[in-house]
Formats: structure tokens, sequence, C-alpha cells
């Protein structure tokens, strides 16, 4: 199966990794990414994406004999649907179904042979029938590891609690405020000092020491769809203190210790209690739910059903077409 990609970021670790575990199912990509200038603050102008459509045309009409095009992002789904010869998969990231690109998304998956999203409060925002299919955790590199030795890679030292925040502070919409504002509550209940530790544009193959050097993971987003950041975390075995966003409770469920709240109160208490009994979690046998394989062949699934669907000349909305087969 010859897929074309479309993305706004070619480097987003969790979509190659999918698509590193489909070549090994026997699935080629080719992939094309939105030009611009893009970093924490700063996003592509509306001209970066009008010129990505003659791009994605071209590339479709006259490069290899695509089986499917994979949109990953709403805002790259008009340029896939723009052609209407080659089926169309659209995987939607969170922040297309709950932020600004709302719009795009809800008018852009009616007309996609499949909708994929991360969770089911993301299905439910949608409002329309689609797959939930989260972002899978590699299970080979993020492991728990010894955190001393984790320590002293990453440069932390071992009188204190270390809370990670894997995120820019910068990104509005992971609240580094609001995480910083429960670590200092937390820093004055306890005697040993706790400090909050961001962590961005590291190399990825690095983060696993970053997960095994905290004492506690910590996510206070105003929004997610499956933060891929809570699956590593389990995977590790860290505990995670968490708003309830996207699918962490879900993933969450039977992991301790680890704590789901909606308010400060809640957030610190828990916190506390992570960093006071000083255990790992019983997370790993949870993320094995979402492993990298077992979404592949999920995402995998998807992918035929797709090339299965019949040609169409002129892109009509999904409720028009036959009911697809379900999952099996």
């Amino acid at each position: 199966m010859d897929v074309l990609t479309l993305t706004t970021n070619a480097d987003a670790p969790f979509m190659n990794q999918q698509m590193a575990a489909l070549e090994r199912r026997g699935v080629s990509f080719d992939t094309l990414s939105v030009a611009g200038e893009v970093g924490d603050g700063t996003g592509r102008s509306p001209v970066d994406y009008l010129r990505f459509f003659p791009d994605v045309v071209r590339e479709a009409r006259n490069g290899t004999d695509y089986d499917l095009i994979h949109a990953h992002y709403g805002l790259v789904a008009p340029m896939a649907l723009a052609q209407l010869r080659t089926p169309v998969v659209l995987s939607l990231w969170g922040s297309d179904v709950h932020g600004p690109v709302k719009p795009v998304s809800k008018a852009c998956a009616p007309f996609c042979e499949e909708v994929v999203v991360m969770s089911e409060e993301m299905r439910r925002v949608l409002g329309q029938d689609c797959e939930v299919i989260p972002d899978g955790v590699d299970l080979e590199r993020f492991a728990p590891g010894d955190q001393r030795r984790a320590r002293e890679a990453v440069g932390w030292d071992h009188d204190a609690h270390h809370v990670l925040f894997p995120y820019s502070p910068d990104r509005d919409v992971k609240n580094y405020p609001r995480a910083k504002r429960i670590v200092s509550v937390v820093d004055n209940v306890l005697e040993r000092p706790v400090r909050l530790q961001t962590v961005s544009g590291v190399d990825h193959e690095t983060v696993p020491d970053y997960m095994n050097a905290a004492d506690a993971l910590l996510l206070t987003s105003h929004s997610e769809g499956s933060p891929n950041s809570v699956k590593e975390a389990m995977a590790c075995n860290v505990p995670v203190v968490a708003v309830d966003v996207g699918d962490v409770r879900e993933r969450l469920a039977g992991v301790d210790p680890s704590t789901v709240a909606t308010s400060d109160d809640g957030l610190a208490k828990g916190l506390v209690e992570v960093l006071q009994r000083g255990e790992r979690s019983n997370g790993r046998e949870a993320a094995r739910e979402v492993s990298i394989e077992t979404t592949a062949d999920e995402m995998l699934a998807v992918y035929e059903r797709a090339v299965g669907a019949e040609r169409i000349t002129t892109r009509t909305p999904a409720r028009s077409r036959p009911p697809k087969t379900p999952s099996p």
C-alpha cells in the first residue's frame, strides 16, 4: 500500500513512530509538509497553506499512484480533498477539534473516507462517526529505568523532588502558569524542595531519561486529545498528576499512584500524596493497551477500509455513502 502523508509537522515523533510501525506491515509513505516558520507562540500564515494546495494536487496527480492520502491535522484536510480520485484518511490531533481550527475539521470530516480521533471526548465534540485510535507509545524506548542514573544523565540533583512538565512554557494550551502555581503550593508543604522541570526541544531519544529522572509528571493543559506524555510516563511507571482532559481519566484508570483532578486544590493534594509516597506506579501494564504495535494494527485496518471503499468521482459527504464495515 502506497500512502501520501500530509502534515503540518513532519517531525512529530508520534506520527513518525506510527508510520515506522506501518512500514513494518508493508505500507510505504511519501510525506509533504506545509512550508513556513512555526514554533512556540508562532504559526504559519494563511499564505503558507494556500501555497500547499498546488503541491498536494500536483503530487496526487503526477506522483506515485497512491492508494490513499493520510491528512494529519484538520488544516491540511482541504488540500487532501482538493483531488478527487484518491481516498482520504483524516487524523485529528486535538487542538484541531477543541480550538479555532475546529470549523475546518468539522467541515472536511464528512467528505473523508475515514476519520480518526484520539479519544471518545474528541469524537463527541466532533459530532460524527469516526474511529478512536490514541497515538501509540513505543514500549521499547519508554521503559522503567534507574532514577539515579537518569538524573545524572539529565543533570538533576538527588536532593529534591523533581516534577516534569514536558512542554515549553510558551505553549498557552499547556497552561504552564497553573503548573507553576501547583508546584509552588506543594513546595511550601513538603520539607524537601520541589522543582518544576520544564523540558522541550530536546531530542526525543533523550525523553525517557527525563521521564525516569522525574518523581511525577504534571499535566495542566486547557485541552488535549490523548497526550503522549501521559502514556510515555505510564510506560516508565512514573506517577501522573493531571487535569481531566482528553482521554487522561480513561488511561489512568487503575494506575496507582496517580491522580486526576479538576481543581488546584485537588491537583496539589494529589501531587503531595505522590511525592510523599515516593513510589513508582503500575502504569506500564495499562500502557500496553496503547502500544505502538497495537495502534498500528488498528490504523492499518482503517487504511484497508478506506482503500476498499468505492472510488468516487465527486466528493460527497460520508453519510451519503454506504455504511462502513465495522472494525474487526
